[in-house]
This record gives structure tokens, C-alpha cells and sequence, in this order.
């Protein structure tokens, strides 16, 4: 759904408004911006994009038209109601009959009214006027609107619908660490003061990814290989950024992500949308739970707390050395080896791949063209459960002996990825996580031809979604 800020249905309206709403959101599920909506008005939408096609192409698709005849013709009478509601309000004084039996049409008495939701204190179906704010404040979307639960409800189910029948889901993306980094100008380091000199040659690598917000006093470098994968996943998915960070910085983020408008539209949400302080949810995000996906790169209980079956976690990117101190990492940044992260095999390429894996799982030809029922979660975690699966695998002074093991975010996490932990070495056993080669159990498991990796490893595993090689992650031995 995307509603414009500059709204055409005045603050005054009744039943118009939340025909307007549902307008609006047929219309974005339809991929046309809403400016293009407002210029092409009068024509229908073409599905996903496509050019219209010409008479003989028509004839050979008549049943397919026919399918979608029921649809054009609700989006007409939505349409027909906005119109007549902008006639009322142009003509108020008119007594004529088809004025008055218009009215007696769009306008729904006070009494009867559950107030579905609130656009500047005015009740969006009756006109009543509104006191204390209830409902859910939707401000991205417009700064006055509120909605009540079973408004946010309908919407969601209808949002559903128009996604479904285009195959498609939803998808959240965070920005910073995830989409892009950022730094203030004042945090650089001396190894990247280059990065201020347009005219450095080490400059060009970087062209059409690295932007100077001089306003913001900031630079924002764009993650490798983000437009690739924005253009993708808007194939499969309707799109939110979703970050903590202030309104204006995160529509100016939107810009660099988005210059023509093409994947965001107005489904931008800030720090300020939230209906808790320093957590993420859903209940500002019109799409249904069970079709919504989160990347993120953080999954701390306090930012996900309610979502977490709905999140891919993402490998933080850490670009400029401002960003790796934040993080605690005792290391030069990429910006200052001057160097970055792979396209083809960097984290949103691979993320990517995982995202056609779960959309190409719940749209399955074979499980039919019956959606209802599916849950996006249960197929995350099917395809999670894919990466480790036959792996068996014992840990070595990874953490305190008294502590339960089973408790531990490594055990978890293998569990979740697929595999099964077991605290003693068998000839079951397929791998060894320990810090040290010196431990018993290490040492059987090089003498069992075992594999013995470091507890990265698990870590690398989870963030590609991937079984990573384990001579990758080597363990040594500790010095007595």
C-alpha cells in the first residue's frame, strides 16, 4: 500500500476516504508509482510492468482477461466512489436529487460507524471528529492518519490478496550495515581522507556507489552488487526500508537506493513510526506476518523481539573504520585497505539466492494455486534446516563447562541450521568446534579423521546459508 503525503481526498472526507485507501492500495500492488497513478488515471494497471498488448495479442488471451475482469471492475467502482465523493464536496450546496441520493450513497451515519481509522482527528468513514488519537499511527504513509486493528486487519488482507495473486511477498530491509554504510565526515581517518578527493584515481572504483551528503555532513557508501539485488527481489517481493535512523536520513538513503521511485514508493519507515522506542515491529508495516521477510543485521531480542521467525540475518557491512569501532573490531576497515567486499560472492548476492530459494518454495507449482495456509516462516526455517543437515557436531572449550550447552547461541544455531549437537566424540560425529587443537576432543577428532574447525565456522555457515569449508577455519593449538 502507498499513500502519497500530498493526499487528494480532503481532510473532511467520510466513506471517500476509505475507499481512497483501498484505491491506493490496488493501485501500488498494480507496480505503478503513485505519480504515475495519478497521470494515468483513467487507465487500468498493467500486471507487473507489462506493455499493453495489441488486438491480436488480446484475442489470444481472452480467458486470462477474463479471469481479471472481476478484479478491473472492483478497482472501477472503488474508483467511481472516490469520484463521486469529490463531487459531493465540490457542489455542497446542491439540492438536487441525484445530489442528494449520491450523498445518502457515500455517507454512513454516526451511530452505525466502528471508526476504522483517523485522518486529522476526523473518523475516515463518518466525519466524526476524534479525541485522544487511537489506533495505530501509519505517519510514513501520512503524518495524520491513525488506524484502528481491524482496519490494519482488512488492509492486510487485501494487501495479501493483490500480492498473492501476483506470486509475490513482502520484504523489510534495514540500511545501515545491511543496504549501505554510513560515516560523519569528522569520524574519517587519516588512511581515508582519499575518499573526500574526487579527484583521487581510487575514485573511480568507487563512482556511483560512494555519495558526499554535504548538508548531513556524512558519506554513504552503497553495499556492492545493492542495485543488482534491489532489481531482483523487486521481482519477487513489495519492498519497505525499515530503519532506526531519523525520517530525513533515511529518505535521503532512499534516494541513493532508489532514485526513480520504482521499488519504495512511500514505504519508507523511520525511528520516529515506531510504536515501541528502539524496537522494530511489524504492526507498522502493512503486510501480512505470514508473507513478510526482514533482512537485518541485527537480531538482538530487543529490535526483532516479536518478528524473529520473519528474519534473515544479515552479515553487517562494515566499510568505513568509524564502523568497525562501533563494533568493537580492532581492524582496518575495507575503506582504509582499500578494498570491498565481492559482488558475485558477497552477502547480498548469496542472501539473494536464499530469498529466490524460499519465494520459488512458497509459490511451488506442484503444491497448487490455493495460498491460503502458507506461512512464509515455516519455509524459512525449511530451507534453513537445509544447510547442515547430516552434520553432527561436538564442541571443545567453547564455553564454561558448567554452562548448559543446549542454551548456548552456538548450539541454537546449528540446530536451526539443521544439525545435531552431542557432547561426547562417537563414530557419529562429523565435526569438532574448539578453540584449541590441544583438547581431548580435538585430538580425536584429528585422529578419527574428524573435522576440526573453529567455531566461526558455525557462524560463516549461518550468515551464507551455506555450509562453509572447513579448511577454512583452522584451530590451533594454544601455547601452555
Amino acid at each position: 500500500m502507498s499513500l502519497v503525503t500530498d493526499s487528494p481526498v480532503h481532510s473532511s472526507s467520510s466513506d471517500g476516504f476509505a475507499a481512497y485507501l483501498d484505491a491506493e492500495l490496488d493501485s501500488d500492488s498494480s507496480d505503478v508509482s503513485p505519480e504515475q497513478g495519478a497521470e494515468d488515471d483513467d487507465q487500468e494497471p498493467e500486471d507487473d510492468g507489462q506493455e499493453p498488448e495489441d488486438d491480436g495479442q488480446e484475442a489470444e488471451n481472452d480467458e486470462q482477461e477474463a479471469e481479471n475482469d472481476s478484479d478491473s471492475e472492483q478497482k472501477r467502482v472503488k474508483r467511481l466512489k472516490v469520484e463521486q465523493f469529490e463531487s459531493i464536496e465540490e457542489h455542497p450546496g446542491s439540492n438536487s436529487d441525484g445530489s442528494l441520493k449520491q450523498t445518502q450513497e457515500v455517507t454512513i451515519t454516526k451511530d452505525s460507524c466502528t471508526h476504522p481509522g483517523v485522518f486529522r482527528d476526523l473518523c475516515i468513514r463518518c466525519g466524526e471528529k476524534m479525541e485522544g488519537g487511537s489506533g495505530v499511527a501509519f505517519g510514513y504513509i501520512h503524518k495524520d492518519l491513525r488506524l484502528g486493528s481491524d482496519e490494519i486487519a482488512r488492509l492486510r488482507d487485501t494487501d495479501l490478496k493483490n500480492l498473492l495473486r501476483r506470486k509475490k511477498l513482502c520484504l523489510v530491509l534495514d540500511l545501515d550495515h545491511t543496504l549501505l554504510n554510513s560515516t560523519r565526515l569528522a569520524d574519517l581517518t587519516s588512511e581515508e581522507l582519499y575518499l573526500k578527493n574526487q579527484t583521487d584515481p581510487l575514485q573511480g572504483c568507487l563512482k556511483g556507489n560512494l555519495f558526499m551528503l554535504n548538508t548531513m555532513h556524512m558519506l554513504t557508501k552503497l553495499r556492492p552488487y545493492v542495485h543488482t539485488f534491489l532489481n531482483e527481489a523487486s521481482k519477487m517481493f513489495e519492498m519497505y526500508i525499515y530503519t532506526m535512523g531519523e525520517r530525513s536520513y533515511a529518505l535521503e538513503m532512499a534516494k541513493l537506493l532508489d532514485p526513480e521511485s520504482v521499488y519504495f514508493s512511500s514505504r519508507v519507515i523511520s525511528q520516529a513510526d515506531c510504536t515501541q522506542r528502539h524496537q522494530k515491529g511489524l504492526d507498522v508495516v502493512l503486510g501480512n506476518e505470514s508473507a513478510v521477510l526482514i533482512l537485518d543485521d541485527t537480531e538482538s531480542i530487543a529490535v526483532w523481539q516479536k518478528h524473529r521467525d520473519n528474519l534473515i540475518l544479515m552479515e553487517r557491512y562494515h566499510f568505513f573504520a568509524s564502523s568497525c569501532r562501533q563494533f568493537g573490531f580492532n581492524c582496518k576497515s575495507l575503506s582504509e585497505l582499500k578494498s570491498d567486499e565481492s559482488e558475485p560472492d558477497g552477502a547480498l548476492a548469496t542472501v539473494l539466492k536464499v530469498l529466490q530459494r524460499v519465494h520459488s518454495m512458497y509459490f511451488d507449482p506442484e503444491l497448487g494455486d490455493d495460498f491460503s495456509g502458507r506461512d512464509v516462516r515455516q519455509v524459512v526455517k525449511r530451507v534453513r534446516k537445509e544447510v547442515l543437515k547430516g552434520c553432527k557436531i561436538v564442541f571443545s572449550r567453547v564455553f564454561p563447562t558448567r554452562f548448559q550447552a543446549e542454551n548456548h547461541h552456538l548450539w541454537r544455531m546449528v540446530e536451526q541450521l539443521g544439525g545435531t549437537c552431542a557432547t561426547e566424540v562417537d563414530a557419529s560425529v562429523t565435526h569438532v568446534v574448539s578453540t584449541d587443537a590441544g583438547t581431548e576432543k580435538s585430538r580425536r577428532a584429528l585422529q578419527e579423521k574428524k573435522f576440526l574447525v573453529h567455531p566461526s565456522w558455525i557462524e560463516a555457515t549461518n550468515y551464507f546459508w551455506l555450509k562453509q569449508p572447513e579448511e577454512n577455519f583452522p584451530v590451533n593449538q594454544k601455547k601452555q
